[in-house]
């Protein structure tokens, strides 16, 4: 109770700030100095808090959506990618900084839930001091690093560096859900994180999760789809309607779903790449590896993204639709495969709502799956 208070408490005064009190208007130091506290985001409180679950599509993006990531020392991401990607802002909220620094070509954005974040070594800044930016807007032109095509990413609280892992997976570039509090100590800012809920039974599919194989006591498990946590899923092709079904005269291994040429192609569940490449009719194909036997394949891509051995997170880019292989438009080809044998992929995904079926699902050693009355 005291954290949604305090939530509500500092959405209210940004409110007021950005709703009342016109244009933001910065110092010196704040348009020239990365690493500045934030004025009076403590001032009528020790904490506030972020819920980040309760961001939708347009409140948050990565800032190169195609980009590998890794984090460097706990401190920021370095972001690899193409020459000429688009940067993009994390959050919505107000250029204070857009110049020469150390970093190269700097921008940091003052965002309206109280953070702030850094994007450094662009080619070229897009915005200036005072324009106000939306999740996911253009800002800069990713530039280089050591020869290599790279972007500088942080996150700050009160001109100090939180952990970009805190907030989201640098993998599948997916923020976690839950609720952050930012808690001002004297010279510092702690970031508390809610305890990791237990759970019962299977919730991933992630290979390293598997602890025992459910099959070594009995020939036959159950897996209550609702039960899979939020993070550990995602649909393969957002936005998407299918264009030719599973079965049917023509015994279709999977399903087929269709967007616009060069959408980007999610991974369904966490697992290990089996294959990435040419194979037959498929075209571009890959294969991804889960657990308890279970497979998922995605084919006809234009390109891929990852590579035999990878290991991917739920809702990571692999690689972007089109019509390689035997395939008359560009789409998707999805299929999903338990111990060796294909499966209708409407026993997992409801392809309307592009959400998990609210199933428990009966899985035989032999490779049979239903649905449990």
């Amino acid at each position: 109770m005291r954290v949604k208070l305090l939530n509500i408490i500092f959405l209210m005064l940004l409110a007021v700030s950005t709703s009342t009190a016109g244009p933001i208007h910065f110092t010196q130091a704040e348009q020239q100095q990365i690493f500045v506290p934030t004025p009076n985001l403590f001032a009528r409180s020790d904490a506030f808090s972020i819920d980040f679950s309760a961001l939708g599509k347009d409140g948050y993006s990565f800032p190169l959506p195609v980009g590998k990531a890794k984090v460097v020392d706990g401190q920021y991401l370095d972001i690899a990618t193409t020459k000429g990607d688009a940067v993009k802002a994390m959050f919505g909220g107000t250029v204070r900084l857009s110049t020469q620094t150390s970093y190269g070509n700097t921008i940091v954005i003052r965002h309206d839930n109280g953070l702030e974040t850094v994007y450094g070594w662009n080619a070229q800044n897009l915005v200036k001091v005072g324009d106000r930016v939306k999740a996911g807007q253009t800002i800069a032109i990713v530039g280089t690093k050591n020869g290599e095509v790279r972007a500088f990413v942080a996150i700050l609280v009160n001109g100090g560096w939180i952990n970009p892992e805190t907030l989201l997976d640098p993998d599948s570039h997916r923020l976690h859900h839950q609720t952050l509090t930012f808690r001002k100590h004297s010279n510092y800012v702690q970031v508390v994180q809610p305890p990791r809920r237990e759970s019962k039974g299977i919730t991933s599919l992630d290979p390293d999760d598997a602890k025992e194989d459910p099959f070594e006591k009995n020939s036959a498990f159950e897996l209550d789809l609702q039960k899979l946590e939020k993070q550990d899923w995602d649909y393969p092709l957002p936005g998407s309607h299918v264009i030719s079904p599973y079965g049917g005269s023509r015994n279709h291994k999977g399903v087929d779903i269709k967007t616009k040429p060069n959408d980007e192609i999610l991974a369904a569940f966490d697992g290990v790449v089996t294959r990435s490449g040419p194979y037959f009719g498929y075209g571009n194909c890959i294969v991804i590896r889960h657990a308890y036997g279970f497979e998922t394949l995605y084919s006809h891509q234009s390109k891929n993204f990852v590579k035999k051995g990878d290991h991917v997170k739920a809702g990571q880019v692999i690689g972007l639709t089109g019509r390689t292989g035997r395939a008359t438009t560009e789409h998707l080809h999805f299929e999903i495969h338990f111990q060796g044998r294909n499966i209708n992929p409407n026993l997992i995904f409801d392809h309307t709502s592009k959400k998990l079926q609210a199933s428990v699902l009966k899985l035989d050693k032999s490779g049979r799956v239903s649905k449990k009355n």
